[in-house]
C-alpha cells in the first residue's frame, strides 16, 4: 500500500502496453474495463458498483467531500506501522472522511522484526474504537527492500504472529478484522489459511481469481496509480466484491464476508 511516485508519461505508456499484453495471456482484455473516469491509464474493472481508495500521508491534503462526490464509497487509512511508527495524518483523515460521508477504516502495516503483541498495542493506541468504522485491517507483505527489516520469517512464525495480532484486534474492536496481502506473500504463506477472515487482495496484473486461485476475496486493489478527484496525485483504488446492498449490510454487521457474493 505504500505510495510510489510514478510520472504520468511512464504510467500511461505502461498502462497501454499492459492492456495489450494481458489480453493475450489470460488476464484482462480491454472489454473487462469501464471508461477511464479520471485520466488515461486509470481503467476500472466493469461490473463493480462499490468503489474505494486507500491512503496514507503521501497523498497529501485530501478534499474528502470531493472524494465522496467522485463516487468513492469507502477508504482505508494508514494508521500505524510496526511498533513505533504512526501516520501523522491519520486522525485528520479519519475524522474528515467520516464527516464527508465516506465509510472508513484503519490499517496497520506489519513489520516482520517486531513481536505481534507490541504491534497490536501500538495500533490500539492510535486507532479509536468506532462501531461505525469498517473492519480494521492487518496489512502483510514481504519487504525485501526494507532498510531495517528485509526479514522473511518461516511460515509457522508468520501464521503464529498473524494469529496473535488478528485475535486481539477482533477482541478489542469487536469486529472481525480483514487481511490485506500481495500475490507473493499469499502464495508463500496464506494459501488455505485464515478462511474465517475477510481478505483484501492486491492484483494489478490480472483478475484476483487468476492470481489467488480459490481464495474468496472481499476487496480488490486493482491499481496503485489511480486518479480520484479530491486526492492530489495517484492513489490506490479498490472495489468491493458484492453489491451495494451487500456492502451496506456488511458495514452494518448484518452479514459476514462469507455472505458477500462475488460479481
Amino acid at each position: 500500500m505504500r505510495f510510489m511516485a510514478v510520472s504520468r508519461f511512464i504510467r500511461n505508456c505502461v498502462s497501454a502496453l499492459f492492456l495489450l499484453a494481458v489480453g493475450s495471456c489470460g488476464g484482462y482484455s480491454a472489454s473487462d474495463y469501464g471508461p477511464a473516469n479520471y485520466g488515461p491509464g486509470d481503467e476500472v474493472p466493469r461490473g463493480f458498483g462499490v468503489h474505494g481508495i486507500d491512503i496514507s500521508k503521501y497523498q497529501g491534503t485530501i478534499d474528502w467531500r470531493q472524494v465522496r462526490r467522485s463516487g468513492v464509497s469507502f477508504a482505508y487509512i494508514k494508521a500505524t506501522e510496526g511498533g513505533d511508527h504512526h501516520d501523522e495524518t491519520f486522525l485528520i483523515n479519519w475524522l474528515a472522511a467520516r464527516d464527508a460521508g465516506v465509510a472508513r477504516g484503519a490499517y496497520h502495516f506489519y513489520y516482520w522484526c517486531r513481536p505481534a503483541s507490541e504491534q497490536i498495542a501500538w495500533f490500539k493506541k492510535h486507532v479509536p474504537v468506532d462501531p461505525t468504522a469498517l473492519p480494521p485491517v492487518l496489512d502483510v507483505e514481504w519487504t525485501p527492500f526494507s532498510k531495517t527489516c528485509p526479514k522473511r520469517p518461516p511460515t509457522k512464525d508468520v501464521l503464529r504472529e498473524m494469529n496473535i495480532f488478528l485475535t486481539e484486534m477482533e477482541r478489542y474492536y469487536g469486529k472481525k478484522p480483514m487481511i490485506y496481502t500481495s500475490v507473493d506473500l499469499h502464495r508463500d504463506v496464506l494459501v488455505g489459511q485464515f478462511k474465517r477472515y475477510p481478505m483484501w487482495v492486491r492484483s494489478v496484473a490480472g483478475y484476483p481469481s487468476t492470481k489467488y486461485t480459490k481464495r474468496h476475496w472481499t476487496l480488490w486493489q486493482f491499481t496503485g496509480t489511480g486518479r480520484v478527484r479530491g486526492v492530489p496525485g495517484e492513489v490506490d483504488r479498490n472495489v468491493f466484491s458484492g453489491s451495494r446492498e451487500q456492502f451496506d449490510q456488511w458495514l452494518a454487521g448484518e452479514i459476514s464476508h462469507k455472505d458477500v457474493h462475488r460479481i
